[in-house]
C-alpha cells in the first residue's frame, strides 16, 4: 500500500470521526441551555413569595431558538408586579409622600446566578461525555 494510500485512509477515518463529533456537540448547547434554565426557575420558584399564587405560577420560559451567538432561551415572570416585588418599592400615603420602602425579593437575580453555575458545570459535563464517547482525552 502506498503512503498516500494510508494518508488519505487515516484522513478519511478522521474526518469520519470529527463529523461524528460535530454532531454531538451542537446537541451540546441546547441540552444544556434547558437544564440550566430549568435549574433557574426551580430558584426563582423557590424564592418566590406566596400570597395566593399568583406571581409563583407565572415563572415561564421561551422555546430554545438558535442565534447568531449560539442558542438563547429566556425566563421571565408574567405577573405585572413582578418587578416591584423583586427590585423592591416604596409604599406612598394618601398624600404621594413615601412613607416606607419595601425590600427586594431578588428572585431573578438569584435565578440567573444558579443559571450560570449550572450551565458552566452541565458544559463540562457533556464535553468530557462527548470526550469519553469519541475515546479522546485532554
Amino acid at each position: 500500500m502506498s503512503n498516500y494510500s494510508e494518508n488519505k485512509k487515516a484522513i478519511d477515518e478522521f474526518r469520519t470521526e470529527l463529523r461524528s463529533m460535530l454532531g454531538d456537540i451542537s446537541e451540546i448547547d441546547k441540552k444544556v441551555i434547558n437544564k440550566a434554565v430549568n435549574e433557574g426557575i426551580k430558584v426563582a420558584k423557590a424564592n418566590t413569595p406566596v400570597d395566593t399564587g399568583f406571581m409563583y405560577r407565572q415563572w415561564k420560559r421561551t422555546p430554545t431558538k438558535k442565534s447568531r451567538a449560539g442558542v438563547e432561551k429566556t425566563m421571565f415572570n408574567a405577573a405585572d408586579y413582578s418587578s416591584y416585588v423583586n427590585d423592591g418599592h416604596r409604599v406612598v400615603n394618601g398624600e404621594g409622600e413615601t412613607v416606607d420602602f419595601i425590600k427586594g425579593k431578588f428572585m431573578l437575580e438569584k435565578a440567573i446566578s444558579k443559571t450560570e453555575k449550572v450551565m458552566i458545570e452541565e458544559f463540562r459535563k457533556e464535553v468530557e461525555r462527548v470526550n469519553r464517547k469519541h475515546d479522546k482525552r485532554y
